[in-house]
């Protein structure tokens, strides 16, 4: 791999859950021992600076990027305002097909809506609407909604969302998307 080290700092950084040395192995297909000493300069990198931003945090062997502890209270009070603002367009979008076609991948949910939807996904996680399931027999990521969600809307069952049964199964959500 050309910029190994390029490609585990964006992996890091995409991510809203953790990765474990051997996770970044396989997805990167590169041995365990050269994604180790990567980290471990990224570590540097990030860590070695206290004004940086951003910061790896390690939990027994799985890593993730981080906010820099000392902007702690800013971070929260921007987060409070983002989980309890109203939605924008794209997440309204992003939510409905979630609903209608949950459990989704984020590579099908990008195929629906054309555009990259890793900021928004992080954000609907972030405000408790959405979660994920991992399948480890397809080593996937599905999203579904969440109870929250549900309660939020006032409805006992997804299936009591308007037209489920047809928006659902077929292409009429993409067509009533489009419409918005």
């Amino acid at each position: 791999m050309s910029n190994l080290k390029s490609t585990i700092e964006s992996l890091l950084f995409v991510s809203n859950k953790p990765f474990s040395i051997k996770k970044l192995s396989q997805i990167v297909k590169v041995k365990e021992v050269e994604i180790e000493k990567e980290i471990q300069e990224l570590i540097k990198k990030y860590n070695g600076d206290l004004n940086k931003g951003i910061q790896i945090i390690k939990n027994g062997s799985q890593y993730q990027m981080a906010t820099n502890p000392q902007n702690a209270e800013i971070i929260q009070n921007f987060l409070k305002e983002e989980i309890t603002g109203e939605l924008s367009r794209p997440s309204l979008e992003t939510l409905t097909i979630i609903a209608y076609r949950g459990p989704i991948t984020k590579p099908e949910l990008e195929q629906i809506r054309g555009i990259n939807c890793g900021l928004i996904l992080r954000n609907l996680l972030i405000k408790g609407l959405i979660e994920t399931r991992e399948d480890k027999k397809l080593n996937q990521i599905f999203y579904t909604i969440t109870f929250d969600f549900i309660r939020y809307l006032g409805i006992n069952d997804i299936k009591e969302l308007p037209d489920y049964d047809k928006l659902s199964k077929n292409k009429s959500l993409e067509e009533f998307l489009k419409g918005i």
